[in-house]
């Protein structure tokens, strides 16, 4: 069976990250906490995480259902040891250190040039052929409304991506795939009953 999680990235940015977010959570979006961490002060990352959880939980009614961080600082060598303590004692997966298998080449932006071409339908109908198998697979994008002013280099790219990711060609490809949209709170059901 294929499963896929897209998990949308950056949410509390900005008004519209936020209300991109939403609008691609409405049409089967998954969405979770993505952590700010400070590299180069880790013995505060434990009250850095602890904070951002509790932050969290006061915002959306209950604890992450899963970790990561933003460019991937967990995967620090010096802050991994605290973001994979708190997965643990949560029974959370951190991104790259569980089961799931992240994706992440939906991304229109290298070197500080655009490829829009990375992030349109026909790469992300690819995409689902050759890194969607069996088991859970975790597809990390951007999507977003960019108003100016934007607080990031990667700010065009985001409305191609929300565009993709609520194309009905999108939907239709998954259903003819038969690729299972799930959330982290679903494999969290599934573990439970599964016992």
């Amino acid at each position: 069976m294929k499963s896929l999680i897209v998990n949308g990235d950056d949410f509390g940015l900005t008004l519209g990250v936020n209300l991109g977010i939403v609008e691609a959570h409405r049409l089967g979006l998954s969405v979770g906490l993505h952590l700010e961490l400070a590299r180069g002060d880790d013995e505060h990352v434990p009250a850095q995480i602890e904070r951002q959880v509790a932050r969290f939980a006061e915002l959306v009614g209950g604890p992450p259902t899963h970790l990561d961080a933003h460019h991937n600082a967990h995967q620090d060598p010096e802050l991994l040891p605290y973001v994979l303590a708190w997965g643990q004692r949560c029974a959370v997966p951190v991104r790259g250190h569980s089961e799931i298998r992240h994706v992440s080449k939906f991304y229109g932006q290298w070197g500080g040039e655009t490829h829009i071409e990375q992030i349109g339908v026909e790469s992300l109908l690819r995409l689902l052929d050759e890194d969607v198998r069996d088991g859970v697979t975790e597809l990390a994008c951007h999507p977003a409304h960019v108003a100016p002013g934007f607080p990031s280099s990667y700010a065009a790219e985001r409305e191609v991506e929300l565009e993709t990711l609520c194309d009905v060609r999108v939907r239709q490809a998954i259903r003819e795939r038969e690729i299972e949209l799930v959330g982290f709170r679903d494999l969290a059901s599934r573990q439970v009953s599964a016992r």
